[in-house]
């Protein structure tokens, strides 16, 4: 019925002994994790980076983590279902996290803070990246086996001032105007200059460059902010609000599970044989270029990561991403045989998320990419634009998430934010933006496809939440296009999800 008003069922997960439950909390709680009884047992190793300050705080965590841990706040009773208790890692994951890293080494705060004060944002960016990277490094050619990820904890300086739009204070070292960067990025050296013109071609971010250059060593990053590691609920006056401790430790364990090789949870409602490919863009400073790339997930979770072509593929007219029908051809062929590679499964069914309009010489492309006998669908899956449709519950209770209106039998909106039930309560401080779907090819039923767009929000592994307000397709599509575009000139990319996040 067009115009009817639906509310679909939260989406189950799976856990350990095939226990099915909505909300990964009491999952993991209650069962374990989905694979805690496979054969191949997750190895929890890893290796940790900081300054001796950030260190002490690591290892004061790291020994808390596997401790029960629950908000108490003064004066009033704690919202529990907002904030579940953390019941210990070995409670959770079924193994305890080892106390002691594989490897420690500390960077000395003083240089590490010295650098992050550069007044050119790419001399910076790239000399604090330098400090970690030479550990990873060095970790990767001395460990045997390699371990499987990288504790970076990184001090509140360096993150503030390591950043694209940071304004450093008390700023050192020459100061470079925007004309001489945009010379130095097109490899032209002025006379009686030392400066290395690499760094240039590098992302002035310090998180999206580690990201991307800790690849060539095949060790996934886990980053880390000296605040985030403070063992209290308590915020201190002028300093960073976070959330309870247990929130925090829910979360980064389940990251670390995670990029240790773990699966915490299956998503029940993914399809056997069906896969799900955001389409990510990112355009490069000078905008004149953009990059594509494609985000695969699968119903056990699993992500691949495949780099397309750079090209012309923005119109600034339309303000949408295009793709040729070759380059669209070459990313989907791509993304498949690195699929098989890795010895995917057989597949029956492709969905196509991107946020931007699929043109029909694009999906031709994509046709042609396409194995016979395997189904193509084309799906624009973007959040509604300001000022556009908004739905209100009562005076007291938003919007359910989990609400569908349909628009036509090939569009509709979807409010993966709102009133979540099982917390009984709405965790967002705006009024819930819903996303708009359109079946732009293919002969799928646009309520089968939303509530495949609602699962898909309960997939982000790099957090423990009962649902995010975007599906994993589409919602980490910046974070792999900045990743990727932001470094050209980085060529040994990994196409496990698990390196982007």
């Amino acid at each position: 019925m067009i115009g009817s008003l639906i509310v679909f069922d939260e989406p189950s997960l799976e856990f350990r002994y095939g226990q099915r439950v909505s909300d990964p909390h009491d999952g993991l709680s209650l069962f374990g994790p989905f694979d805690a009884d496979e054969s191949s047992s997750v190895r929890l190793s890893y290796i940790a980076i900081g300054t001796g300050d950030g260190l002490d705080l690591l290892e004061q965590w790291l020994d808390a983590i596997n401790q029960p841990a629950i908000l108490r706040e003064e004066g009033k009773e704690a919202n529990l279902r907002l904030w579940p208790p953390y019941p210990g890692f070995e409670a959770a994951f079924a193994k305890p996290w080892p106390e002691k890293p594989n490897w420690t080494r500390a960077i000395s705060a003083s240089e590490l803070s010295s650098a992050s004060r550069t007044h050119d944002q790419y001399q910076r960016a790239n000399a604090v990246v330098d400090y970690y990277l030479n550990e990873i490094k060095l970790a990767s050619s001395k460990l045997d086996p390699t371990p499987n990820v990288a504790i970076c904890v990184v001090p509140d300086e360096v993150y503030k001032n390591c950043r694209p739009k940071s304004k450093v204070q008390d700023a050192t070292g020459e100061k470079v105007s925007r004309k001489t960067i945009n010379s130095r990025k097109t490899g032209q050296l002025e006379l009686l200059s030392d400066v290395s013109l690499e760094v240039y071609n590098l992302s002035p971010d310090f998180r999206r460059q580690l990201k991307a250059r800790s690849m060539e060593y095949g060790i996934p990053i886990q980053i880390v902010r000296e605040s985030t590691l403070q063992l209290t609920d308590k915020a201190r006056k002028g300093k960073r609000q976070l959330t309870p401790i247990s929130d925090r430790m829910w979360n980064i364990s389940t990251a670390l599970y995670y990029k240790c090789g773990g699966k915490p949870w299956r998503l029940v409602t993914a399809r056997e044989g069906v896969c799900y490919i955001g389409i990510a863009f990112r355009r490069s400073e000078d905008e004149k270029t953009a990059c594509c790339a494609a985000q695969m997930f699968l119903n056990n979770g699993d992500g691949i990561v495949f780099l397309g072509d750079f090209g012309p593929w923005y119109s600034s007219e339309k303000e949408q991403f295009k793709l040729s029908r070759q380059a669209a051809k070459k990313l989907l062929e791509g993304t498949l045989k690195t699929y098989k590679d890795l010895g995917g499964k057989e597949l029956k069914e492709i969905f196509l998320h991107s946020r931007s309009y699929i043109s029909p010489d694009e999906f031709a492309g994509y046709k042609e990419a396409c194995p016979s006998g395997i189904k193509l669908s084309g799906i624009r899956v973007r959040r509604e634009r300001r000022g556009g449709l908004r739905l209100y519950g009562d005076q007291k209770t938003p919007l359910l998430r989990g609400s569908f209106l349909k628009n036509s039998e090939r569009s509709g909106f979807l409010w993966a934010s709102g009133f979540k039930t099982r917390l009984a309560t709405y965790d967002g401080w705006e009024t819930p933006v819903p996303l708009k779907i359109d079946i732009i090819y293919g002969d799928a039923i646009i309520e089968r496809v939303a509530q495949d767009i609602f699962g898909l929000t309960k997939l982000n592994y790099n957090a423990c939440r009962l649902g995010e307000s975007q599906p994993v397709t589409v919602k980490f599509s910046d974070a792999v296009g900045e990743i990727l575009i932001s470094n050209p000139t980085v060529e040994k990319r990994r196409h496990n999800f698990k390196f982007y996040i």
